[in-house]
């Protein structure tokens, strides 16, 4: 599905099309991919600051710091409107905001038993499920073994010795990872700019705060943990989400899925970078194997946005 295809075509100039559908044939889908990207690095630095703030507010206490700052910080940039929606609408950004909720409190809970590598890996198979399950075309489906072989290889490719609660949290995870994507797509064509996003934020944030309060209490009132929570929302759910809510208008979910599959290679950088964590041979080849695919994935939808442009 792709907006150019619903551009008027009766008209013989330009002037009549409007703005919002000329920005797809114009950037094609270099624009939206390159918002994903640019959200990738963003929530990966920002998982990396984040360990270093566990220690001091629990694992749900992060997660509730960074869903109640960014619940803030877009319901006072958006201002969205609360009237004029449909029960659909509601139920959707409902529905997208419990999702937020859970595929942060799972993964948390997940790397506070497992590494970080090793839940990140896990994780991804919920988007690459979908990546297979969405395309209607075989060679994605190509692109998702590869992108496969490369997220096992950068998690070391060794599961045997993990926690299983662990586990299973990091694989939960990566069901609401999934769900993500599909409500983040719906709630982005229904409500305009990312207004869906900052109510489903709110949703999720006040969803989750009994929990946080439970684990934490007074912890979460402390200035140093709020300004590094604060950093944490902006660097993983503020840009992020709403670059990627953004880039799901125009990008289809099994293309977006498969480049998620950058998402192990950035969380490697960054753990170079902030937490001195250095790459063996075998974890730059996993790196290699998932940017490989992703391009592959990118020249796929590329082509596909050429062959349907009238």
């Amino acid at each position: 599905m792709t907006t150019s295809s619903s551009a008027p075509t009766s008209s013989p100039t330009p002037v009549a099309t409007p703005p919002a559908q000329r920005g797809p044939r114009r950037h094609g889908s270099l624009g939206p991919v390159g918002l994903v990207l640019a959200g990738g690095v963003s929530v990966q630095f920002g998982a990396a600051l984040a360990v270093t703030l566990m220690p001091r507010a629990g694992a749900l206490g992060v997660v509730t710091l960074r869903l109640l700052v960014a619940a803030v910080v877009l319901l006072v940039v958006c201002r969205p409107r609360l009237r004029g929606h449909s029960r659909t609408d509601w139920g959707t950004v409902v529905v997208f905001g419990l999702t937020l909720a859970a595929m942060n409190g799972l993964f948390y809970q997940a790397v506070d038993r497992i590494s970080l590598g090793a839940a990140v890996t896990l994780e991804f198979l919920g988007p690459l499920a979908l990546s297979v399950l969405a395309s209607r075309r075989a060679v994605n489906t190509v692109w998702a073994a590869l992108a496969l072989a490369g997220v096992f290889l950068l998690g070391g490719g060794d599961f045997g010795d993990l926690d299983p609660a662990g586990v299973l949290f990091a694989l939960g995870a990566g069901a609401m990872w999934a769900s993500y994507i599909v409500f983040s797509a719906r709630t982005g064509r229904r409500f305009p700019q990312a207004d869906g996003l900052a109510l489903a934020m709110a949703i999720g944030a006040l969803a989750f705060l009994p929990l946080g309060i439970a684990e934490s209490g007074t912890r979460l009132l402390d200035p140093v943990t709020v300004g590094l929570g604060a950093a944490v929302a902006l660097m993983s759910s503020v840009l992020p989400y709403t670059l990627e809510l953004l880039a799901l208008r125009n990008l289809p979910a099994s293309t977006f899925a498969i480049l998620m599959s950058l998402e192990p290679a950035m969380a490697a950088l960054a753990g170079f970078l902030i937490l001195d964590q250095a790459l063996s041979p075998l974890q730059a080849l996993a790196v290699a194997l998932v940017i490989t695919a992703s391009m592959g994935a990118v020249r796929t939808q590329v082509g596909r946005g050429k062959a349907i442009t009238p």
